[in-house]
């Protein structure tokens, strides 16, 4: 479990006014209790995590299929998505734009607060996946870039 979804917990807590939530996921177990304020205290951080054995099977992926998939971009937090920084402004990017790593591709407003969410890749955005002011979960794929 990472600070990502520790953070997607504690929004849930606060949004859904919950006093205290207890989950188990594996190994990975975490309580979090929200006192007398609206900011929850974990109580308990999780344990630490097994390695994952699926990094062993990656070598089996075929060379052709690795140069035709596309980086996706995803979400690093549940919000709101905005393609622009502002309604009457162009968006960021659009299909066909080409990304750096520190290109601002979108702004995600979480909790009051706006984001912006860097592309963290070079290529071309080959596909926007969520439109314009639409809910966004945490790792949900925003854009799809064909790297260069």
């Amino acid at each position: 479990m990472d600070i990502d979804e520790i953070r997607e917990l504690v929004r849930l807590m606060v949004d859904n006014d919950l006093a205290e939530l207890d989950v188990s996921d594996g190994e990975n177990k975490i309580k979090l209790k929200r006192g007398g304020g609206d900011e929850p205290v974990i109580v308990a951080a999780p344990a630490p995590a097994a390695a994952a054995p699926a990094a062993v099977q990656a070598g089996n992926v075929e060379p052709a299929a690795v140069e035709e998939e596309l980086i996706e971009i995803k979400s690093p937090m549940v919000g709101t998505f905005y393609a622009s920084t502002s309604p009457d402004s162009e968006p960021h990017v659009s299909i066909g734009s080409g990304v750096g790593a520190d290109t601002v591709v979108c702004i995600v407003e979480a909790m009051k607060v706006m984001n912006e969410i860097k592309a963290d890749c070079i290529g071309t955005i080959a596909e926007i996946c969520v439109k314009n002011a639409q809910p966004v979960e945490y790792g949900q794929v925003l854009f799809r870039v064909k790297p260069s």
